[in-house]
């Protein structure tokens, strides 16, 4: 991932990357939830996440729960940003590494997802964590890239990387999921 803040200062990369919230969030259903079935079918990956981002599809409830939202898939790329508020607080004071292993493992897995056919699924067979720095609500923003690495027929792995506006690094990951036929 390039710095966020090529060529601007930290606050105009988080006035950018509200502004760039705010227009995603506009175009999503209001009510988090499931897509049925109907609507998934004969989607790829890639389909399925362009539905969400239309607004056709609900966002799925986890990211209301833990406060963060897709902004941007392309295959193999996924991109989303979260507010890490004093809820994800552990005893220490500071971000809980669950919130930043959520982000990263969402951010990858769906870098793999974006990548398979209709009719494929995936699940998180691993996932490898480094916590670079802590984090609390003074930082406003952060952003969750997730880049696929290599996507088998049976095996895709990818890495990941949570960075806030002033382009520090918060966590780096890496994942393996496994590829498989989706029930019918």
């Amino acid at each position: 991932m390039t710095a966020p803040t090529d060529a601007m200062n930290p606050e105009e990369t988080l006035a950018r990357w509200r502004a760039e919230e705010a227009a995603v969030r506009a175009r999503l259903q209001t009510t988090p939830g499931v897509a049925s079935p109907a609507q998934l079918a004969g989607r790829s990956g890639l389909q399925i996440f362009q539905a969400l981002l239309a607004g056709e599809i609900p966002p799925p409830p986890m990211a209301a729960t833990l406060d963060f939202t897709l902004l941007r898939i392309e295959p193999g790329l996924a991109v989303f940003q979260g507010e890490p508020g004093f809820s994800y607080y552990n005893p220490m004071g500071t971000v809980h590494g669950g919130w930043f292993a959520t982000m990263l493992d969402t951010a990858m897995g769906c870098a793999v997802h974006s990548t398979l056919p209709a009719g494929k699924a995936y699940t998180t067979l691993e996932l490898k964590l480094n916590l670079v720095r802590s984090l609390t609500d003074a930082v406003p923003l952060v952003r969750a890239e997730g880049r696929l690495v290599h996507g088998g027929r049976q095996v895709a792995t990818a890495e990941g990387r949570l960075v806030g506006p002033d382009g520090k690094l918060y966590a780096h990951a890496s994942t393996t999921c496994l590829v498989f036929d989706q029930a019918s």
